[in-house]
């Protein structure tokens, strides 16, 4: 047999084990961290300590420059998806990332 019929057939017996009563639930639980809200200052350091130019920090955050250039004044501020982008990028870990590569000069 297949290993696909094998994980399946091993995964509905579990299911049935537990609704029995007989068995144990694989359970995994996720605590999500708030979003967090960045000023223009704590922006334009975090671009800065990327080593970002406005132009490229604009391609990563995927908005314009005329966006990065409102944030970086405090005319505008990110919201959801930027906010978590800033948070990877303030921990360092912006090439962890799959539509990030690196090239060494």
């Amino acid at each position: 047999m297949s290993l696909l019929f094998e994980d399946l057939r091993e995964g509905l017996q579990e299911a049935i084990d537990f609704e029995k009563g007989t068995g144990k639930a694989n359970t995994k639980s996720f605590m999500i961290i708030p979003v967090t809200k960045y000023t223009n200052e704590q922006i334009k350091s975090i671009r800065n300590k990327s080593g970002m130019t406005q132009a490229v920090f604009a391609n990563y955050m995927g908005v314009s420059k005329k966006t990065v250039e409102a944030w970086e004044l405090g005319r505008t501020h990110p919201t959801g998806p930027a906010c978590r982008l800033l948070d990877i990028l303030d921990q360092g870990k912006e090439t962890e990332l799959s539509f990030v590569s690196v090239k060494s000069q």
